[in-house]
């Protein structure tokens, strides 16, 4: 599902200096990359300092929960994206991969106790993936990694509120 348009373009960092960690999936590495990069630039412009991101590669989508786990449970992070990609194919594999990240990465959020985000496109063909990771300069249309970094500012944003006394 598409963000809703009508949502703010850009929100600030819930607080100063906020350090995000990045985890992507070499697999489709064009595309995760792509998402990692557009999320960056997002973070940069609302005013995160480039020595405040810290991005890992993982073999796969299916690494991403433990990798980002390890990353979101040190001192100085904030929140961690999880980009990759499975694509569909001949067995129900993806299936398998794509449920075994989303619940990981949902259960490694509630173990830190910090947002990890989830940035794994979960498509048919290549060229769907193409649609969804790039943004539209680079031929895409939804540009997720944007959406990410935006969902993380949220997010930290409402945790702050949450957290204030």
């Amino acid at each position: 599902m598409a963000q809703d348009q009508s949502r703010p373009a850009s929100l600030p960092p819930s607080r100063p200096g906020v350090r995000v960690g990045c985890v992507l999936s070499t697999y489709h590495l064009e595309l995760t990359g792509a998402m990692a990069a557009s999320a960056k630039q997002v973070l940069l412009e609302a005013g995160m300092a480039e020595s405040d991101w810290t991005e890992i590669q993982a073999p796969g989508a299916f690494e991403l929960p433990l990798i980002a786990r390890r990353l979101a449970d040190r001192p100085d992070i904030d929140c961690v994206l999880c980009f990759g990609l499975v694509l569909t194919g001949e067995t129900n594999h993806d299936r398998w991969v794509s449920q075994a990240a989303t619940e990981g990465i949902l259960l490694a959020s509630l173990e830190v106790d910090k947002p990890i985000l989830f940035g794994v496109l979960t498509c048919q063909t290549l060229e769907q993936a193409q649609m969804r990771a790039l943004p539209p300069e680079r031929g895409g249309r939804q540009d997720k990694g944007r959406e990410v970094a935006l969902a993380a500012l949220g997010s930290l944003h409402a945790l702050d509120l949450a957290s204030a006394d």
